[in-house]
């Protein structure tokens, strides 16, 4: 078979019949959406609904049971080194090597990802994010709010066109997690890169998602900007329609 062909005019992923069953229980079931480029793309759902499933088979950490996926035209089964190479993912839950120093963290990842020179990649996204004065220090040291600046870092530091995010700014205090949402605000804007975050934050969402796709059981069950599911449910906020979803059995596809 064939490698697929990257191209710079492809959507940012492509999901088609997106599927994972463990044993006899379907974690992710046919899943079908586009990302498209410049977007912000929220996935929410309560505790297995299948987001952190369906994201680890994005970046090809999990295998799908069936379904294809397509990272900026590249076949994550067939090509997911060059795929990849144009992606990254950030989530508090996932550490980095705690005894190694922020910058050797960081141009680690930099080797990983084929940047060039590594050392002064790992000193500007550093001082971006005000990293600089940590930069030595041992990464397990770190605050949580410091320790999400570092990942978040490590998420950027090759200039990904599609970044995955877990729960960004789980743990953290308001302030905090103001600053990351307006540096991944202000990122987005400069470089036209797709996000996919998946969050419990629901006014993180309303602030920075054009899109959601609301997960329950494992399927997409609505698809929309947010303020048109407030309307299609006839709610004030996302936290209310997502208790809708959440707490309604009749729910199968669409608002019900």
């Amino acid at each position: 078979m064939a490698p697929s062909t990257g191209s710079m005019d492809a959507p940012a992923a492509q999901v088609e019949g997106l599927t994972k069953i463990y044993g006899g229980f379907t974690a992710v079931n046919s899943l079908a959406f586009t990302l498209a480029r410049g977007e912000t793309t929220a996935l929410l759902g309560g505790n297995g609904a299948g987001k952190t499933t369906t994201l680890a088979m994005m970046l090809g950490l999990t295998r799908p049971s069936s379904g294809t996926i397509r990272v900026l035209g590249y076949d994550i089964a067939r090509d997911g080194a060059k795929a990849r190479a144009r992606m990254n993912f950030q989530s508090p839950y996932v550490d980095l090597p705690k005894r190694l120093s922020v910058r050797r963290n960081l141009m680690v990842y930099a080797r990983l990802y084929g940047v060039p020179r590594p050392g002064e990649a790992a000193d500007a996204i550093a001082e971006r994010l005000r990293l600089t004065d940590h930069l030595k220090r041992p990464t397990g040291s770190l605050s949580a709010g410091q320790a999400t600046r570092v990942g978040l870092a490590k998420a950027l530091i090759n200039d990904p066109d599609l970044l995955l995010l877990d729960e960004p700014t789980a743990s953290l205090d308001p302030d905090s997690a103001d600053w990351v949402r307006g540096e991944l605000e202000d990122w987005r804007a400069r470089t036209g890169a797709a996000i996919l975050m998946a969050s419990h934050n629901m006014g993180e969402v309303e602030r920075l998602a054009d899109r959601v796709l609301m997960m329950k059981a494992g399927r997409i069950v609505d698809d929309a900007p947010p303020r048109a599911l407030l309307e299609t449910y006839g709610r004030g906020t996302l936290e209310e329609v997502f208790l809708d979803v959440a707490r309604r059995p009749d729910v199968a596809e669409g608002a019900a």
